[in-house]
């Protein structure tokens, strides 16, 4: 089960590139349910996404390599390219800032996972966090494939 929040971001944190980070690009095989596969930086994987906004479940299953070159050209609509970026709010909490490449450039998302409900409604955001797009899937990655966000 995936419990996250979502928000644009208003200005980028200090000291971005101090942080851990990741390369990524990912397509989708269906958007509706979501089938994707990823590539971050050298793991690959066919993910798997139920309907839903701030609840979804979630399966995540490895790839080889050659599996996701295989499947790579079947993805449909835009191929997203984004820099992941782990940033620690609390003990328990990471932002996990995109900071979207091509097709998206300038477009900055952040999302924060939670193990429960109550915790992600009870979710105070940082000051650099914009407006909340939790409750809109016009950000989910899958919406953005198909070039049909905002």
């Amino acid at each position: 089960m995936e419990i996250e929040r979502k928000y644009l971001v208003r200005e980028l944190p200090e000291a971005l590139e101090s942080y851990p980070s990741h390369c990524i690009e990912q397509g989708y095989l269906c958007t509706s349910p979501v089938v994707r596969i990823r590539r971050q930086d050298e793991e690959y994987w066919l993910t798997y996404k139920s309907k839903g906004l701030m609840v979804r479940e979630e399966y995540n299953l490895p790839l080889t390599r050659e599996a996701y070159e295989h499947l790579r050209p079947k993805t449909d609509g835009i191929l997203i390219v984004k820099t992941r970026y782990l940033i620690p709010l609390t003990d328990s909490l990471t932002a996990e800032l995109d900071v979207f490449h091509d097709d998206y450039e300038g477009l900055l998302l952040v999302e924060v996972e939670f193990s429960t409900e109550d915790d992600a409604n009870a979710f105070t955001p940082p000051e650099w966090f914009g407006e909340d797009v939790t409750f809109s899937a016009a950000y989910h990655n899958s919406t953005l494939s198909r070039g049909t966000a905002g």
